[in-house]
Parts: structure tokens; sequence; C-alpha cells
């Protein structure tokens, strides 16, 4: 394992006080610069600085298309340490620009392990930065909002503070962007592959009871395996398709899924899809982004978080059955619980900050939620929301027959 490097008394150091060893740097839009050494590829990256409070699953963070255009501050220092594998993965193709820590990659210490974190963020191309006092970095998340920020890893030292400043200060940040087209599916395809069960791994659903077209605004591969977990055949549609290619498929079911960006920039084209299928009468369930995308269809408006909601210990109240529920999150957006629209009922609520996590639709069969109930990572305190949309699938098979 690398030796651990020393950041420096005060995180906003200037371009004078460069520390001895240091070949990376994270520089925030307001100058802040964060010294320590690189990790991953070399390069540059650009993007919105969050944090994710996480203690596992540091490669299903890494592999959610909701983190494209992000940088990730992971709170929990040792990171690397159960090493890299091909089944813990969200997606193929990591949408994320890069990420932060504490220590150095840690060497890989399970049986899992296919690889090292180290070489599997080369491999993909991400930019990584260790050494870094992340609880400096967090609390400045925490009071002044997600900042924009550029991460560099140079080991010729070429590092110019004034040029990542100024990269940083002319992204335009991701309100108004629609992320969502970055990282969907082109082509339609099916999904059969269920939940993760030692020792056999993950398997196949062959007796599906109802068919299910997911909208993919960026689809974590765990939603995918818990809808087929539940008892349903998938067909994952791109986010752009219209409401006849969604329709056509004559589904039991649809369902919207998570995903990046602004979801007012989304809903340009998914609110009229949306509508459609509510008009229709189908059963519709949305997570997080999907959540979002609801909401605006039914009228309702979303607006950016000061620092948005990530990690995996989230306490959110069920306020039909007063429940409290630990989730799973990542969105820096929410809903605006004051703009729900009459026959529009609020299910779900955080008990960080009150702003709303789901909604149901009076009289139809219609729900969703900002939380991940499919958790990977995180808890499974919620996941019996895909059960209740099988059984509103149920209902309206009963009704319709």
């Amino acid at each position: 394992m690398a030796s651990a490097f020393t950041p420096p008394s005060s995180a906003a150091a200037s371009v004078a006080g460069r520390p001895a060893g240091a070949n990376a740097a994270l520089v925030l839009e307001d100058g802040m610069v964060f010294w320590g050494r690189g990790a991953g590829a070399v390069g540059v990256a650009i993007g919105e600085v969050c944090f994710n409070t996480s203690y596992t699953g540091y490669q299903e963070i890494l592999t959610d298309p909701s983190y494209a255009g992000q940088i990730i501050t992971f709170t929990f220092p040792h990171i690397g340490n159960v090493g890299v594998n091909p089944e813990d993965v969200e997606s193929i193709t990591p949408a994320v620009r890069g990420c932060v820590m504490r220590q150095p990659v840690s060497s890989p210490s399970n049986w899992r392990a296919g690889g090292d974190l180290d070489a599997w963020l080369k491999k993909h191309g991400l930019v990584a930065l260790t050494g870094v006092d992340t609880r400096r970095l967090t609390r400045r998340i925490r009071d002044g909002g997600a900042p924009r920020g550029t991460l560099i890893h140079a080991p010729d030292d070429m590092i110019d503070v004034d040029v990542l400043r100024f990269m940083a200060e002319r992204w335009p940040g991701l309100e108004g962007m629609d992320l969502a087209k970055e990282v969907m599916c082109r082509q339609t395809y099916s999904w059969d592959e269920t939940a993760w069960h030692w020792p056999e791994g993950y398997g196949r659903q062959a007796e599906p009871r109802f068919h299910v077209v997911a909208i993919d605004y960026g689809a974590k591969r765990n939603i995918l395996r818990c809808l087929a977990a539940a008892g349903c055949r998938v067909t994952v549609v791109p986010g752009t398709a219209s409401a006849d290619d969604v329709l056509r498929h004559r589904p039991d079911g649809v369902f919207l899924s998570n995903g990046p960006g602004d979801p007012a920039a989304t809903g340009a084209y998914a609110v009229p899809v949306i509508r459609a299928v509510l008009a229709q009468g189908v059963p519709l369930f949305g997570i997080c982004l999907g959540h979002q995308m609801l909401a605006l269809a039914l009228g309702a408006r979303t607006y950016k978080l000061h620092l948005g909601h990530r990690g995996a210990n989230h306490p959110v109240k069920d306020l039909e059955t007063g429940r409290v529920e630990i989730t799973s999150q990542n969105h820096g957006f929410a809903v605006e619980r004051a703009s729900l629209p009459a026959g529009v009922v609020e299910t779900h609520v955080s008990l960080f900050d009150s702003t709303n996590e789901g909604l149901r639709v009076e009289g139809a069969p219609a729900f969703s939620v900002q939380f991940h109930p499919e958790a990977s990572p995180g808890p499974h305190d919620s996941h019996y929301l895909f059960g209740r949309f099988v059984e509103a699938m149920q209902r309206a098979t009963v009704s319709a027959a």
C-alpha cells in the first residue's frame, strides 16, 4: 500500500502553499484548493463536487448513472478495501467525473475481489485524488452548497491553479442540464436477471407474471433485478421513447427509472409520455428522477437542493403508516412539496430536512419515491415497494378481466 499523504494544515492552500509531493488537486470555483496525491487516470475532470456518506458499496456508487456530471467525495476514509469485481456494477460505463478520498486507495482484502480499485479507475479513465481532509471538504459543501470544481492528476507537476479555477467557474453547472441522454440506453432490450444470492450469484426470471416497460433515464441494474425478482418480465426502452413506443408493448405496468441532471430539462420530452401513460390507467412506479418526472407530469415543480442527499443512512417517514425507513439516496434536486396539486398525496418525507420523498395519485395506480428501495448499496427497508407495484398490476389485471 502507498504511504499516506499528509494534507496541509489549511485545505484552502494558495498556489505558493503547494505541499511537497502533491501531484493532484481539486480546485473549487471559489478558489479553494485541496492538494493531494493522484490515483486512477492521469488527466482533468470538471463537475459538481458532492459527498457520499456510505460506508460500503463504493463500486456501486461509482457506477451509478445518476452521478453523471459529478465528482464524488467519499466521507468514509478506507475506499478500495474490498477491491472490485465484475458483479457489483450498476452500469457498464461509469458516468461519474472522478472521486476524492481521504486515504490512498486501499489494497483489496475480500474473497470476491477480482482486481484493485486503482487499476479499475485507470481502466475507465476516472481521475481520483487521495490524501485530502475530506471532513473539511464535506463541511465546505455542507455550508456553502455543492460547488463546481476541477480535479487534476498530473504526475508531470503541470498544475496551474488559476487555470483550473477558471475552468470550474466556466462550467455551466447541473441546473438546466439534461444528462439523462448521456447515460440512457440507445435501443430497447429485455432484462431477466434477478437479485444476487449466496452461493448461486444472480438468477434468472423464467416464469414472469407481469410485463413491465422500464423507461431508462439512467437506470441502475439492481432496480431492474428487483423488478425481475418480483415476478416481472422487463422491457427497457430509452428515456426518449414516445408514448406509442412504450404502450405498443402492451405493458402491465410502466416503471420510471432514476437518472442524472435537472429534472426540468429531462421533463421536456419525458412529461408528455408519462401523461399519456397515466391517461391509459397503466400502473406506474417511479424512483428518484422517475419520481421527479412523475411529479412534473402531474403539475408539480422541482428545485435544486443546497447540497443534495447522497448516502445510505437517510431516515424517511412513511406518512401513511408512520413507519420510519432508513434509505439509500442519491439526488441533487427535489419535488417542491407546496406545488403538489389536488389529488396528489405526499406519502413520504425526509426526517433530515423535511423534503418530499414520495407521492401517490388518488384514484389511479401511480406512485413514486425519491429514495432508492433497491439500495445497492444500502439498507433494504424499502424493498416492499416493488411488491406494492406488483399488487397494483395484479389489481389492474383483475379489473380488466
